[in-house]
């Protein structure tokens, strides 16, 4: 290379180098003179390493109930409890008496089928450590026959069902104390009673003590039957065929139960929640007429 070409090169190198420290000299100055206050004002969302939000993280809820209405008032709210991060299993169970066992087994979360009296008569018999996190529904037990067609038509000596479980033979039984039918004996606290706690019976009804599931299909063989309105729903009888029923003043509303300690769960608190909107009521009352009431 000539010498004439190599002192060009050195120049126009030169020229490049002064150019480079005058732009790092700008860019450090601008850096330099912004504030605290700037960078404070300055949009997260400017920012390129700056993300969308990010979803609810879900959790999973397992929730044991009978089929009707239980499971159906379940399947409505499960749209706003998956808006929630909620994703919420239903297990219906062919027995609902192995539902407590199944909270008690962890193999549920909570359970929605029984009311507090018939709670509170198994729990100490059975060692149960639940609570009661919220009240849902009445379902008022009625007179069913498919002999009679009103209640003045129950003759002396009439066979009637009730349901064998304690809690849901008291409740029958004070039912036909309600009509004129029976007295009971006096003192009667703990939501148990048999017919042996009959101390007046003017027609001589007989009592048939059966298995709650059993007694719609066993209406050919009895006079009539006190039947839980569930039982009656899944039967296909008409609610409004009732004789008659409990008034919606009944002390039997249908609870969320879950194991002691787990009412504080996230997830638990807006199960509750949503099952406690205006909407959930008018779903339970066009659906269900006279035969479910909401118990809030």
């Amino acid at each position: 290379m000539s010498k004439k070409r190599m002192a060009v090169l050195v120049a126009f190198l030169f020229v490049v180098s002064l150019i480079a420290a005058a732009c790092g000299s700008n860019n450090n100055g601008s850096s330099g003179n912004s504030s605290p206050q700037a960078s404070a004002n300055q949009n997260p969302s400017d920012s390129p390493s700056s993300s969308a939000s990010e979803p609810v993280k879900e959790v999973t809820l397992k929730v044991g109930a009978a089929a009707v209405p239980h499971a159906e008032i379940l399947e409505f709210i499960k749209p706003k409890l998956k808006e929630e991060g909620v994703n919420l299993e239903i297990e219906v169970l062919d027995d609902e008496g192995q539902l407590n066992p199944a909270l008690q087994e962890k193999q549920i979360d909570a359970n929605y089928f029984q009311h507090v009296p018939y709670l509170d008569s198994v729990k100490d018999e059975k060692g149960y450590d639940f609570v009661v996190t919220t009240k849902v529904h009445v379902e008022p037990i009625g007179f069913y026959s498919s002999k009679l067609k009103s209640k003045d038509e129950i003759k002396e000596g009439a066979t009637i069902g009730i349901p064998n479980n304690p809690s849901n033979e008291y409740r029958a039984l004070v039912l036909l104390q309600q009509q004129g039918l029976i007295k009971l004996k006096d003192g009667l606290t703990t939501y148990e009673a048999t017919p042996k706690d009959i101390i007046d019976n003017p027609k001589k009804l007989k009592f048939v003590e059966a298995d709650s599931a059993t007694l719609p299909r066993s209406l050919p063989d009895l006079d009539g039957a006190i039947i839980n309105t569930n039982l009656v729903l899944e039967a296909k009888i008409d609610p409004q065929s009732a004789l008659f029923r409990e008034d919606a003043n009944s002390p039997y509303a249908n609870v969320i139960v879950v194991r002691s300690g787990d009412e504080n769960r996230d997830e638990i608190k807006k199960l509750n929640a949503a099952l406690t909107t205006p909407e959930v009521k008018k779903f339970i009352e066009d659906k269900y007429g006279v035969a479910v009431v909401p118990a809030f």
